[in-house]
This record gives C-alpha cells, structure tokens and sequence, in this order.
C-alpha cells in the first residue's frame, strides 16, 4: 500500500518527456561545433570521474578488507543469479542504441536472455548376467548444459535509444533554420509544461519519500543481515562519501574556481530525490529544475549535458561493482594479483555505462564483472539483500 501511494509523487513518469524534450531543444539551440566540444568535454568527465571512483573504492575495500574476517556459508543468499554475459551485455548496449522501433524504446529495451535447454539422457553400462540374457540399463543425466540464446524485450525505457535518436534529431532541426521552428517550438511548449507539473509534484515531496521509506523498512526480513555484512556497507558508504563530498568538490574547484558545496546545496533535492526512488533517469525532472532555477545553469548546457550523464555516467554503481567484486574474492579466499584488479577496474567501468540508469541493474552487471575474473558468478546473491539500499545510495553520487 505505500508504494501505490508512492506512485502518487513519482517523477519517472515524466522522465521521458524530458529526456525527448529537453535534449532536442537543447541540441538544437546549440551549433553542431559547439555541441561536438561539449558533448567531448562531457565524455572526457565522465569517464574519468568514473576511474576515479572505481580506484577509490578498490583502494578502500584493499585497505579494510571487509570479507577476511567472513565467510561466504556464514552469509544468507537472497535472489537468483543473472544469467548473462559480458558479449551479451556489450552486444545488449550497442542494439539499445539503435532501435528497431521509436516508439517501442520508449517503454521497453532489448535484453538478450539464455533459455536452458533440457538435459538428454543416454543409455550407458549394458551388462549381460548369464544364463539369464538380462539386459540391466543404467540411465545417466547428462550434466553438460546448453542454452539457447533468445532476444526478448524487458520493461523499461530504453534511454540510450532515446538519446541517440534525440541528438541526431535535435542537430537536424538546428540546421533546418526557420523551417525547424514549429518543431523547437511544440518541445519548448512541452517542455515548461512539464517543468510546471515537476513544481505541484515538489510540494508533496515530503509525503511520498516517507512512504518510501516505510515500504523499504516494511521489506527488510532480516535485520541480522546489517551486522553481518557491517563491514562491507561502511566500505561502500566510505567510498561513496569520499567521492561526493571530497573527490567530486575538488574536481570543480579546480575546473569552476567556485565553492563547491554552494553548487552541491543548490542540487540537494535532485540528490535527496535519486537517493528515495533509486533512478537517475527518473530524477531527471527534479535536476534540471535544480541545475536550472537553483544553480543558475545555462539551460542549452543541461539539456544538452544532463541526460548523458543520467545515462553514462554511473560514478557510484562503479564503485559499488569494485568493492563487491573484491569482497566476494575475500569471502572466498581468492587471492587477486594486479592484473585482476585491473581487470576488475576496466569491466566495473564499463558494466556501470551499461546499467542505463535503472533500479537494480548493478545486479546484473555485477555478473560481469565477477565472470571476468573468474569469480562465481552465483556469489551475487550474497549481496542481493544489501542492494537496495547500497543501489540507492550510489545513484544519489551518479550525477
């Protein structure tokens, strides 16, 4: 019942209208050179914001070293392992980008999925017992497993999709000059109109992440969890407040020359708001009002810039698959050496831009990163009961 009335004051049914609207006018307005600098600059930040998180973390999960002192029986499993993998994911990522159907990206995304097949059974250990001429047959399971590997769709909106169709639109109607502006128009209608609900929707705030929050508590079957994986959430929570409130503020000071933490006041009800709904993409509305209105950014800069990053740039989700992956190495005794590590650091990376900004979808990255390895990909429900609240909080250090 609380997150039916939750649904009341959730902002991830607007998302899509600003992702669309927002990112075409703000392509639009911008010229394709100017857009080109930016939109490198952007990557570039990205990326790197992101290697630094996921250094930070294997840093502090090497230097804490949560699973030493446990072990992997003495931890309750929750959920079941994702059946994915690193081509998969990868190959998931590129068709995502390119839909078949416009339409259908907007409430649905490709995933490939691995259907089991059944096992066959031979026959095997004929044995002949004179004088009797029995023939005794032993049926044997053939325990080799095959899959076939099956394209499906999944529930969500498929924002890489939206994105690349959504700049390539938005650079054309920039060319076409006054031919484009009926187009610019309707989006910057759309827009405002949008931005008029998020504000209604503000003033209720409060209610809806209170019955959020009780519906999480209300979820929580076992509470002997938090004490034994104690250890392994400070690591992550350490992590995540290194790099918000130091690593983060540090890099803008340098760039921007301004107080930091006046920037990061400005945005603390987008923060708030990715740390109770768990989305980045859903958060959107609520960032641009407050990058835009709060902080005073330049709209064809955050329309431009903000959902990109919304997508891609998953800071906190990469720290969060490091320090796990590694823990679950300690838990069962696996000794890393460097290239492992590094290995670790480049999949982390890469698996958070292919989380798409989705609740829960660490989880199945994380496989990726725990296969690349050589880690048992089954060791991901170890962690299972601890992701909605580490998942939450590495969302609210995405942006």
């Amino acid at each position: 019942h609380f997150k039916v009335l939750f649904r009341l004051f959730n902002y991830e049914c607007m998302s899509l209208c600003l992702i669309v609207g927002l990112l075409l006018t703000g392509v639009a307005a911008l010229d394709s050179e100017v857009s080109g600098k930016i939109g490198l600059r952007a990557v570039i930040y990205y990326f790197s914001t992101t290697i630094i998180a996921v250094i930070l973390g294997i840093i502090l999960v090497m230097t804490i070293k949560p699973g030493v002192s446990q072990e992997a029986e003495n931890i309750d499993r929750a959920g079941t392992t994702p059946n994915v993998t690193t081509v998969d994911t990868l190959l998931d990522l590129l068709r995502n980008m390119f839909p078949e159907n416009l339409v259908q990206a907007c409430f649905q995304q490709y995933k490939t999925k691995r259907k089991e097949l059944e096992p066959g059974k031979v026959l095997s250990n004929t044995t002949t017992i004179p004088p009797l001429a029995i023939t005794v047959m032993t049926v044997v399971e053939n325990i080799t497993r095959e899959y076939k590997i099956v394209g499906a769709y999944s529930d969500g909106i498929n924002v890489l999709g939206l994105i690349v169709f959504c700049v390539a639109f938005g650079l054309v109607i920039g060319k076409m000059g006054d031919k484009g502006r009926i187009l610019l128009e309707f989006f910057d209608a759309l827009n405002e109109a949008t931005m008029k609900l998020v504000q209604i929707i503000m003033c209720y705030m409060p209610f809806g992440i209170l019955f959020l929050i009780a519906a999480k508590i209300i979820e929580v079957e076992d509470w002997e969890i938090f004490r034994k994986m104690g250890l392994y959430m400070v690591t992550v929570l350490s992590g995540l407040a290194i790099h918000a409130t130091i690593c983060l503020p540090f890099i803008f000071f340098i760039i921007v020359r301004k107080n930091p933490y006046t920037f990061t006041l400005g945005m603390a009800q987008a923060l708030v708001t990715a740390l109770m709904i768990s989305s980045s993409s859903a958060t959107l509305p609520v960032t641009f009002r407050c990058a835009e209105e709060n902080n005073r950014i330049d709209k064809r800069i955050t329309r431009f810039v903000l959902p990109v990053g919304a997508t891609i740039n998953m800071d906190g989700t990469a720290l969060y698959e490091a320090v796990a992956a590694i823990f679950i190495a300690q838990l069962n005794d696996y000794p890393l050496d460097v290239g492992q590590i590094v290995t670790i650091s480049i999949t982390a990376t890469v698996a958070s831009i292919g989380a798409a900004g989705v609740p829960n979808a660490g989880l199945i990255t994380m496989v990726i990163v725990l296969t690349g390895v050589g880690l048992p990909a089954s060791d991901v429900t170890l962690i299972v009961a601890m992701d909605w609240l580490l998942f939450s909080t590495t969302q609210s250090k995405s942006f």
